[in-house]
């Protein structure tokens, strides 16, 4: 009797085994998907905030500011703005409940200046919120207002500069030696408020740059003041 013939085997789908490995690719990256959508948005946005936003304000001080504190760093980051925004930074940090009751608030938008410079921003005090009539001792009034720019400083890593200047009518003879010892005095306040001395620097200049030019009573005013320089911006290759 004659053999059957076997019957020839089909050719295996060799494509079979390719499109199976890329379908399980694909599963693994939909896993990985859902698995990175559903992580807690809180602590992404606590280590956003902590590590990348802190700007001006350092890592020791960044977690013990208030809301309000925050803000006059976000201010005063920007220099070149800050002008336009002066009476807010003003209103923020000598809100009502903090000015001493000898200053009313005209009084200190009268004698409190806030200038925008290219290393920061500088907050200038004449005599009259600071010192004793024609003295270089801080008043209680200048120790109180110092006093409510202290949690901002100590919150930050910023150099500051302290610029003592004088008038040549009121503060003769020796009006480098007055606006010296304002700036000392002004320095000194900070140091025993707590803030480090590499933090902190000072000049005198005497009558030698005058704010406002005249020899009237309200010339010679602005012109005796203490600048207190708060540098927000770095230099390349800077202080740290």
């Amino acid at each position: 009797m004659a053999r059957k013939k076997k019957k020839a085997c089909e050719p295996m789908a060799l494509w079979l085994v390719t499109f199976s490995d890329l379908v399980t690719l694909l599963l693994t990256f939909f896993v990985l998907l859902l698995t990175m959508s559903s992580m807690d948005n809180t602590l992404l946005t606590t280590v956003t905030v902590t590590q990348a936003d802190l700007g001006l304000l350092s890592a020791r001080g960044s977690g013990r500011v208030s809301a309000k504190e925050r803000l006059v760093a976000e201010l005063m980051e920007k220099p070149w703005e800050v002008l336009e925004k002066q009476n807010r930074l003003k209103d923020l940090l000598f809100p009502d409940e903090v000015l001493p009751p000898e200053i009313n608030r005209q009084e200190l938008e009268e004698n409190l200046t806030v200038l925008s410079k290219w290393d920061g921003v500088g907050l200038v005090f004449t005599d009259r919120l600071l010192f004793e009539p024609g003295g270089t001792r801080l008043s209680d009034t200048g120790r109180e207002l110092l006093d409510a720019l202290v949690p901002i400083m100590t919150a930050t890593s910023a150099p500051i500069d302290v610029a003592g200047y004088a008038d040549s009518v009121d503060d003769a003879p020796d009006p480098w030696q007055v606006s010296k010892e304002r700036a000392i005095s002004v320095l000194t306040f900070l140091r025993e408020a707590g803030l480090t001395s590499d933090r902190l620097a000072i000049s005198a200049y005497g009558d030698t740059r005058p704010a406002v030019a005249g020899d009237s009573p309200e010339a010679r005013s602005r012109n005796r003041r203490v600048e207190i320089l708060l540098k927000t911006q770095r230099p390349i290759g800077g202080y740290p």
